[in-house]
């Protein structure tokens, strides 16, 4: 995964109101109006946060009649997924390290 593309990502995956909005959209399609219900904000402002999620990559918006229904898109998640995966080892190890120290057991 380009750089660029992972830094825009974890951009877009940092405000707990997008990571929500991505939440919702795992259970199917929805409406900016019906994205933003659960919210204490505009519908503006959750558009803005789509806007953000769109540029990303992390949705799509489609076009039926007056409604713009977003949809979740998964590459970009996979691919910061797989960037993370990649310091599975590290943690798996260091806790492994610190399970020890705590006389956790282990066979070392």
């Amino acid at each position: 995964m380009a750089i660029d593309q992972l830094n825009t990502t974890f951009a877009a995956l940092a405000d707990p109101t997008r990571r929500a909005i991505l939440a919702r959209l795992a259970q199917g399609e929805a409406t900016v109006n019906e994205l933003a219900e659960p919210f204490p904000i505009t519908v503006q402002a959750v558009s803005k946060h789509l806007r953000v999620l769109e540029r990303a990559g992390l949705i799509e918006r489609g076009r039926r009649a007056q409604l713009r229904p977003s949809r979740l898109r998964g590459e970009p998640m996979k691919g910061a997924v797989d960037w993370l995966e990649s310091y599975r080892r590290f943690w798996e190890e260091s806790f492994d390290r610190l399970d020890h120290r705590l006389g956790g057991g282990g066979d070392a």
